[in-house]
């Protein structure tokens, strides 16, 4: 009887190691560690509006309306739980998705109306803000592409035979990838025009 069991013990973890079973732990704990450092990136910027809205509030004749579209973007942005469960949702990654992409456009139009500021553009405060935020965005973009990465290896041991099979028996299924709003409108070539007189 001990020696069934032991064989059977054997049989079992040569089929389970064969299965892909251990590659879906290894991958799935990727994806959420990329997945974190995403949250901690999109963290530190959220971290940064409320300091860099307060400088800009300084200068009186700032446009409200774009502090307030920043203001309310980064409110929406950090409304949306950011639980692990989230990147097991489409649906719920996409709102989320949508939710940084606003803020992102917001903060965009905020920097691009300070150019119309000389004594914005020269406090000390909003220009070491806005080499942060630079430097955020760019660490966004580093954690996003890592995300992307680990969730394809993880997808494709997903889809791929016989890990599939493990896949289906056990429950895993494809994690959503982070993916570009406007495709169509991006995927064309730019127009240049330079007017004709």
């Amino acid at each position: 009887m001990n020696r069934v069991l032991s064989v059977f013990t054997l049989l079992s973890a040569l089929v389970l190691s064969g299965c892909g079973y251990n590659t879906f732990q290894t991958t799935d704990e990727q994806v959420n560690a990329a997945w974190a450092e995403v949250l901690n990136q999109y963290q530190r910027r959220a971290d940064l509006v409320p300091n860099l809205v307060n400088v800009v509030k300084a200068e009186a004749n700032f446009e409200q309306e774009t502090l307030t579209q920043v203001v309310e973007a980064r409110s929406r942005a950090t409304s949306i739980q950011a639980t692990p469960e989230l990147i097991n949702d489409p649906q719920a990654f996409n709102k989320f998705q949508q939710a940084q992409g606003e803020l992102t456009g917001a903060l965009s139009r905020l920097l691009l109306i300070t150019e119309n500021y000389p004594n914005l553009k020269a406090n000390q405060a909003f220009r070491d803000l806005q080499a942060q935020l630079e430097g955020t965005e760019n660490r966004i973009a580093v954690a996003r592409n890592r995300y992307i990465k680990a969730v394809q290896e993880y997808n494709v041991t997903v889809r791929s035979f016989p890990s599939n099979l493990t896949a289906m028996v056990m429950g895993y299924s494809v994690k959503p990838s982070f993916t570009v709003e406007n495709e169509a409108v991006i995927s064309k070539p730019p127009t240049v025009d330079f007017g004709t007189k």
